[in-house]
Formats: C-alpha cells, structure tokens, sequence
C-alpha cells in the first residue's frame, strides 16, 4: 500500500495570506502546505482519501490523482470537508455516488453544509454522497481493514486511521490511553505539530510528538497539519530526533 501527503498545512495552509515571515516567503516548495489531506492505495489500486479541505482540486490536479472509491472524514471543520463539492468530476465519471465515512454528527454536519447533495429532486449538477456513520471499531471497505484511532481536538473527537502498521491521526491535542495502544507496532505513524513550542489547546505541538514517538516507538514519525510558525524545513528537519521527519506536500510512503 501507499500514502501520498496531498497537503500538510493548517487550515489557514502555507503561505499565510498576507503574511510575511521567511517560511511564507520561501521559495522551497517544501515550505507550501496545502490543507491537510492524504491519498492512500490499496494493494488492488484503489483510493481512499482522508479529508477533503479546500484544497482537494489543486490537490488532486498537481498530483494527477484522477479517482477516488471512498473518503473517509476525520472530523467536521471546514479544513477536512469543505472541498466535498469538487469531488463533482469524479462522482460524475463513476456514474456512482461517493461513499463517505464518518462519525454521525460529521454526516448531519455534511447533510447541512451540503443540503443540495441530499434534496429530494437533485439539482443535475450535483454531487451525490452515500454516508456510512461508524464508530470506534475495526471495519473492512475495499478489502482493507481499517482500524478508527479516536482522539481529542480541543472539544469534540477526532478519528485518525490504522492501516496495518501505518496511522495517520491529525487534528489532536490528546491522546487516552486505550488509543494509544492502538499506535504501537507501527512501522509508520503520521501526528499532527502545529508548531514547537507554544502550547495550542487543540493540537500537538513538538514536545507532544517527541512524547508520543518516545512512547510507542514507531519505526519512522512523520509530523503533519504544520504552521508556518514551525519553521523552515530544510533548517528544522536535521533537529528532529532520529527517526522522526517532517512530511510536504507530495511526499509518498510505501507500507
């Protein structure tokens, strides 16, 4: 299998609007964080994307990515969602309605932000979704078992996934402990940093990371969800600990 980072930025991405720090600056394409999204593929080559942001059409066309089979949704902010309207093309193509899994709040909150795609009578050129609302237990789609990692984001839980010995958890700011039994014997971990070192009430930051890294000890850590107050990657990647790397856009993994 492999992932692909489609984006690895915050919800505001890299560059900032306006901003004009040396990380909003750069010129490294290492430095431009899209909103954060990946694109897993299966064995058998099928698609499962984990967040759809506002992103998801660039994303898609910078990385030639031209099929999706199912998304999955970790929680309901704009970030991780709102692009659901671009995914248009490819449920035209298909012929098929995009399946979605979620939790069921994230399906009434994709049933309000997109009412149209849910009507009675559909406006023709609107998307169509099948929503399956699961809960924190193993499931098995497209042949691949797909283990729910349920976290903390300041107020409301998050879902990361485990695929075999690969998981990707972002937008957390804790993790209980039954769920962090789930992220041992990981070849690869994927967590979300939004910077180093002020604390943030919603997500890790570096010392939160290194914690974690130290704790399950996966065989490779790659940090995600990264501000602009991170800082530049080619100065800040040789600092991490051994093992431990920070991701961008269009980096692929294979697990």
């Amino acid at each position: 299998m492999k992932l692909k980072f489609l984006g690895t930025g915050t919800s505001q991405g890299v560059p900032v609007i306006g901003c004009t720090c040396e990380v909003c600056l750069s010129e490294n394409p290492k430095d431009s964080r899209l909103r954060s999204s990946v694109m897993v593929t299966t064995e058998e080559h099928r698609k499962i994307l984990i967040d759809c942001g506002p992103d998801f059409r660039q994303q898609m066309l910078a990385n030639r990515e031209d099929s999706v089979d199912i998304t999955l949704l970790t929680h309901e902010h704009n970030d991780h969602v709102i692009g659901l309207d671009d995914i248009r093309p490819l449920i035209f193509k298909s012929g098929k309605d995009m399946p979605l899994y979620c939790y069921s709040r994230v399906a009434g909150e994709v049933k309000t932000r997109f009412p149209y795609a849910f009507a009675d009578v559909r406006y023709p050129g609107a998307p169509a979704f099948e929503l399956h609302e699961i809960e924190n237990q193993p499931f098995t789609v497209l042949d691949t078992e797909i283990t729910p990692v349920e976290v903390v984001h300041y107020q409301i839980t998050s879902f990361g996934y485990r695929f075999k010995k690969l998981a990707y958890v972002t937008d957390a700011g804790f993790i209980p402990e039954a769920e962090k039994e789930k992220l041992k014997g990981l070849d690869v971990l994927i967590i979300n940093c939004i910077r180093k070192f002020d604390p943030h009430p919603a997500h890790f930051i570096l010392p939160d990371a290194i914690a974690l890294f130290e704790e399950v000890r996966p065989k490779k850590m790659f940090l995600t969800h990264l501000s602009h107050h991170f800082g530049l990657h080619e100065a800040e990647e040789p600092l991490l600990p051994s093992g431990m790397h920070l991701a961008y856009d269009g980096l692929e993994i294979e697990f």
